[in-house]
């Protein structure tokens, strides 16, 4: 994706006083970033309802919802998890950093406000989470249905498809809270601790008789796991062709799924492939089988399965 140059990146503003919201309005306005302004929580939800800001400033004390809970609320936001946030406040003890760091902020500011370290550190954390986005997005592209969760099973970030896959197959309001369900988190653990050889686990039925198939790819840090998300149509991915055509496991996978008339595009999602690699394994499956194309094997596979019934 080409950035356009002539963009300005957008900062919202969080706080209830008026000298602090000038200052930073004219600085980040002089740094060539366009400003929002909001005074309080509620505003700054009612904002980014219409509008996802490129980074937020946030007072921690402010009348009604305090900037810790408005910060919780913003990453729960559908699209704004990956949106940094920098608490600016004259609480400066240890545990209101720690509450702020914990509540999804990536940096903390002590009032008075220097302006020179305030824009240093948005340039720093503008271009840290374009390089997470831009990573996402790249995965993503490549057919990389990939997320990341934390030991209790809870979303922390996920690829665009894997959204897309899990607002296809959950509530609309389920998403935003996501959490693996039992016994998935202790599977992870079990996982992660070396104490269990199964990669793979399998999430209950969702609407439309399809399950969600995980593998274990790796702990990132330390509470956070990475794992590819697959769909199943069904409980089971049949490779019943594999020993019968001289294919291997994966080959009679993907063509079992071809024989059921699943696009390409399809069988990737299924199976946890980037499309890329679901026509490599189609063009393998041709040349053993002697067909120039997925109707002839097809085909064949049909025919391979009646005679083996």
């Amino acid at each position: 994706m080409i950035t356009d140059p002539k963009k300005r990146d957008v900062a919202l503003v969080v706080d209830d006083s008026p000298e602090t919201l000038r200052l930073l309005t004219d600085a980040l306005d002089g740094a060539g970033m366009t400003v929002m302004v909001a005074l309080d929580g509620a505003s700054a939800m009612r904002i980014v309802d219409q509008i996802t800001p490129d980074i937020v400033l946030l007072d921690a004390v402010m009348p009604g919802m305090d900037g810790f809970e408005t910060c919780r609320r913003l990453k729960r936001h559908a699209g704004l998890d990956g949106i940094p946030i920098i608490f600016m406040t004259g609480l400066a003890e240890t545990e209101h950093i720690v509450r702020g760091l914990e509540a999804g902020g990536v940096d903390y500011v002590t009032k008075p406000i220097v302006i020179e370290e305030m824009l240093a550190r948005i340039r720093v954390h503008l271009a840290n989470a374009r390089m997470t986005q831009s990573a996402r997005a790249a995965l993503d592209v490549s057919g990389r249905y990939l997320l990341a969760v934390n030991s209790h099973g809870k979303l922390l970030w996920a690829t665009p498809q894997v959204q897309k896959l899990l607002a296809d197959t959950l509530a609309d309001d389920a998403i935003d809270a996501f959490v693996l369900p039992d016994p998935i988190p202790q599977w992870l653990d079990q996982v992660q601790k070396g104490k269990s050889a199964a990669k793979t686990a399998t999430m209950s039925a969702l609407p439309g008789n399809e399950q969600l198939r995980l593998q274990y790819m790796g702990k990132l840090g330390p509470n956070e796991f990475l794992l590819r998300l697959a769909k199943d149509s069904g409980a089971d991915a049949p490779a019943e062709f594999s020993k019968e055509l001289g294919l291997t496991t994966r080959e009679g996978e993907v063509l079992s799924w071809l024989s059921k008339g699943k696009t390409n595009r399809d069988i990737a999602q299924i199976l946890g492939l980037s499309p890329r690699t679901v026509d490599k394994h189609l063009e393998q499956i041709y040349s053993k089988l002697g067909v120039e194309n997925r109707t002839a094997a097809a085909a064949i596979a049909v025919n391979a399965k009646i005679l083996k019934q």
